[in-house]
């Protein structure tokens, strides 16, 4: 496992990498904190995002700390994700494709099961932790505009944004009997940068006007989890007359609202360039390192889930936060475009054919399904975004280092923004492979 933790240290500098390039072209990421990234892992958005109360001996899910107490192996996650989205806005429309790494994550239970059997004592109680690297939000877009003003001819507008937040979380989870609670501790950063200029066209060697916001914003975030999981058939497995459990759980996470401190610096600057070898620069204003304060909003969810043992689940999810509440003191825009309370509400599982099959592969594999609705925090003429879409995908087992682990791919399919000024229809390829050891934390018995 020495192996895993180098690769879980090295990868956290590529996403450091990774913060530093465009995040696609989104004109919605000007406002807000950005895009927001969904917090389930790739094998839970495939199933519409379950995070609520989807509980797994193999399979991390922070979003509801509480569930890594329920793992069963030392789990090693990452996930990747590329995006094919279509901008239309009245007759014109833009393509593209943007990609980035999703999520880094290693967990494990902090006593391992196996100690069980030496010990041939089962404890009453579980611990499980977890340490998450991941985006938080992505800002990214490029978009100009050009008009005509009388007395100073056409105008030409660029709008550019790069950047975004990023979280580091640490969770631990404890369970006793039919419940269990976990908290995730976190510490947020990132830097995002908007760029504005305003070019005259017809006027000759004009100045160009360049208007520049970047901000920096840190502070530590936690949330905290609990889930009821409950076996409707205990008797029968008592009594062997059935080795398929069915199983229910329910979920209730919180997201606190937590606050950020943020760094601003701004500049307004006019450019000249009246040959190719020349360039003149005034400086309008420019003011550095100005401090001030931002707040999350509270963000609340619940859901539940039904197990008829490896076969099949079925399971819903609800969530909402009160972005309405959100401060920034370093976006200048948030005065005029206050943002709205959102909720998201998703439908989905997985199905698998015969799990116990040693001769067909494809009947082993988890097939995955979802459905989702949910609404944005940003509103543009008047009406708040909203977006939905389906999901589905595959888990695909695999034997490595003599374990049995997963590589997951997911597919969905939505729109953003209908009935908006701007309207874009997507298609996402998610890609993300689990890797499962059980070897760790062995008591070793010597006779």
């Amino acid at each position: 496992m020495q192996y895993r933790i180098i690769a879980f240290i090295l990868s956290f500098f590529v996403i450091a990498q990774i913060a530093a390039q465009t995040n696609g072209n989104s004109p919605y990421s000007r406002y807000g904190i950005g895009d927001l990234v969904d917090e389930n892992f790739l094998h839970l958005r495939s199933m519409g995002s379950l995070g609520s109360s989807y509980v797994d001996g193999y399979q991390i899910n922070i979003v509801n700390p509480a569930s890594l107490a329920s793992l069963r192996a030392t789990a090693f996650d990452i996930g990747l994700s590329a995006t094919r989205s279509t901008l239309k806005s009245g007759e014109l429309s833009s393509t593209a494709w943007n990609g980035n790494l999703q999520y880094l994550s290693l967990a494990f239970p902090l006593s391992n099961p196996l100690n069980e059997i030496l010990n041939q004592k089962k404890r009453p109680y579980d611990l499980g932790m977890s340490f998450t690297l991941m985006p938080n939000s992505t800002v990214g877009y490029n978009i100009s505009s050009q008009d005509s003003i009388a007395g100073i001819g056409n105008v030409n507008r660029a709008f550019t944004g790069d950047g975004g937040s990023y979280k580091f979380m640490w969770g631990n989870a404890i369970k006793y009997k039919n419940f269990s609670f976990g908290l995730n501790l976190g510490y947020l950063f990132g830097n995002i940068e908007y760029d504005q200029t305003i070019t005259l066209l017809d006027l000759p060697v004009a100045y160009q006007n360049l208007f520049s916001s970047k901000y920096s914003l840190n502070g530590f975030i936690w949330g905290v989890g609990g889930m009821y999981i409950k076996v409707l058939n205990q008797k029968n497995i008592d009594n062997k007359t059935t080795q398929e459990a069915k199983i229910v759980s329910f979920g209730v996470r919180l997201k606190n609202a937590s606050s950020f401190n943020t760094s601003l610096t701004e500049s307004k600057l006019g450019v000249q360039t009246p040959s190719s070898t020349s360039q003149f620069i005034d400086t309008v204003s420019i003011s550095v390192d100005q401090a001030g304060n931002g707040k999350l909003p509270l963000e609340v969810g619940f859901g539940a889930s039904y197990y008829h043992g490896n076969k099949y689940m079925i399971g819903f999810d609800f969530s909402t936060a009160n972005w309405s509440s959100y401060e920034n003191d370093t976006d200048p825009t948030l005065a005029k475009n206050p943002l709205k309370n959102t909720m998201n509400v998703s439908l989905g599982g997985f199905f698998r054919p015969n799990y116990r099959s040693y001769n067909r592969y494809f009947k082993r594999v988890y097939y995955r399904y979802g459905l989702y609705y949910k609404t944005d925090p940003r509103v543009v003429a008047g009406e708040q975004i909203n977006s939905y879409g389906a999901t589905f995908g595959m888990g695909l087992p695999f034997i490595y280092q003599r374990k049995i682990s997963h590589a997951n791919i997911g597919f969905e399919i939505g729109k953003k923004g209908s009935g908006s000024v701007i309207e874009e229809t997507f298609f996402k390829i998610n890609l993300g492979f689990t890797f499962n050891d059980d070897e760790w934390f062995i008591k070793r018995k010597y006779n």
